[in-house]
């Protein structure tokens, strides 16, 4: 008798969610394909559709992955010894586009972009809200702080983060597409300046 085949197990999701990650950075997302991640991680494109059920979701939980990374970082450049200045450029620093074709950025937009769909459920609309709401929590706690400590002229810590994440976001979309002009060093001399003219507390 031929013995029964052994059925290959999946990879664990967070690998999965790393190889498609990977093929981003490397190939852009024009090739994430369900059938060329397949291929990378030893799945058919039907097993990703059974875990993922959508294009759609398997982007967002990629970005959500992406974004636990980038959360973790976040929190220890927050919480380290240093100055609130200090750890706000730091902020801004993890926060703009490393440069053009910057895949988180990438996914990013792509996720913005498909988000425009009526299709879009409410689940996947709170769920990309979460992602916006952390980093918007950490800044408004990090302005606060700075504003108790002296450091940050008096400003509502809510209403200046609310701002300052506009101009970034439209900062970093200039980076992430490749707008002739807006390279990544110059983004952050005009955010620093910024945060010189409106934020340092008067002598």
């Amino acid at each position: 008798m031929t013995p029964p085949r052994r059925r290959t197990p999946a990879p664990p999701r967070d690998e999965v969610l790393a190889a498609a990650m990977q093929m981003i950075a490397e190939l852009g997302l024009e090739k994430l394909t369900m059938a060329a991640l397949g291929r990378a991680v030893g799945m058919s494109s039907g097993h990703l559709l059974y875990y993922f059920h959508s294009k759609d979701e398997l982007l967002l939980r990629t970005l959500e992955w992406s974004e636990g990374r980038l959360g973790a970082e976040r929190g220890r450049l927050l919480t380290r010894t240093a100055s609130a200045r200090e750890r706000l450029d730091a902020y801004v620093d993890l926060y703009v586009p490393d440069g053009h074709r910057d895949p988180h950025w990438t996914l990013w937009l792509e996720v913005w972009n498909r988000s425009q769909s009526a299709a879009v459920d409410a689940d996947a609309r709170d769920r990309q809200a979460a992602i916006e709401g952390a980093w918007h929590r950490d800044l408004v706690a990090l302005v606060a702080e700075g504003v108790s400590r002296g450091e940050f002229r008096t400003v509502d810590p809510d209403r200046f983060a609310a701002r300052l994440r506009a101009l970034l976001d439209g900062f970093s979309i200039h980076v992430a597409i490749g707008l002739r002009g807006t390279d990544r060093a110059q983004i952050l001399r005009h955010v620093r300046e910024f945060l010189d003219d409106s934020l340092l507390a008067d002598t």
